[in-house]
């Protein structure tokens, strides 16, 4: 497994060609599993699933067309982009476990810093609930996004995989309608008061990987 950290900004298409690069190396055996830990520049993915009226500024940032599972999605900075290159053949061929497995991860590393994710029928992703903020007009508790998921498999190698809010600018949501979602927010680490680092996340998530995601024995 090589876990490969990218200062600086990554444009889209250089991390969209390097996936596919390395998903073909390690479907023909040529290369190990790894792991991406990079930040883009200010930008909005389109899914499989994206409706074109959930792009409600489309001229604001560039707009990538990108064949994961899932809509709408923002990048930029202070946001951690974890890009998996797994082995669906030695983990078990379960898409479903393993959008569970990466949900259990993103929960498993948010509880390092003592915040409490959860995921909710119909809606991928990682949620925490706002008891600061003003209850919906449904009577249930408001609820934020911290963290997204959208992946591709080909020939049960995937690609693309989380994004988690350390400290990005949440006004530049507001161009989407995120995931499709538009009765809940998004927020970050830094919103809900936790003075995270980018570098204390990387360390929480690869704790936690080898707590929650490593090849059934």
């Amino acid at each position: 497994m090589e876990w490969k950290i990218t200062d600086g900004l990554t444009a889209y298409d250089e991390a969209l060609a390097f996936m596919e690069a390395r998903v073909a190396a390690v479907a023909e055996g040529r290369a190990e599993e790894c792991i991406w830990l990079l930040e883009h520049p200010p930008l909005y993915t389109a899914g499989t699933s994206a409706r074109i009226e959930d792009l409600t500024d489309p001229d604001r940032f560039p707009v990538h067309q990108s064949r994961r599972g899932g809509q709408y999605t923002y990048h930029g900075p202070g946001q951690r982009v974890v890009y998996v290159m797994l082995d669906l053949n030695r983990r078990g061929r379960d898409v479903r476990r393993f959008v569970q497995d990466l949900e259990a991860w993103v929960i498993a590393t948010l509880a390092e810093f003592n915040l409490r994710g959860e995921i909710r029928e119909g809606r991928v992703g990682v949620w925490v609930t706002r008891p600061d903020k003003p209850r919906t007009p449904g009577g249930a508790p408001a609820e934020d996004k911290i963290a997204a998921i959208g992946i591709r498999l080909r020939k049960w190698i995937s690609f693309h995989g989380i994004s988690i809010n350390v400290d990005p600018d949440l006004e530049h949501f507001s161009g989407i309608v995120p995931c499709g979602i538009a009765d809940h927010g998004v927020t970050s680490l830094v919103d809900l008061g936790l003075p995270v680092t980018m570098d204390d996340l990387d360390l929480a998530l690869r704790r936690a990987f080898d707590a929650t995601m490593q090849i059934p024995g």
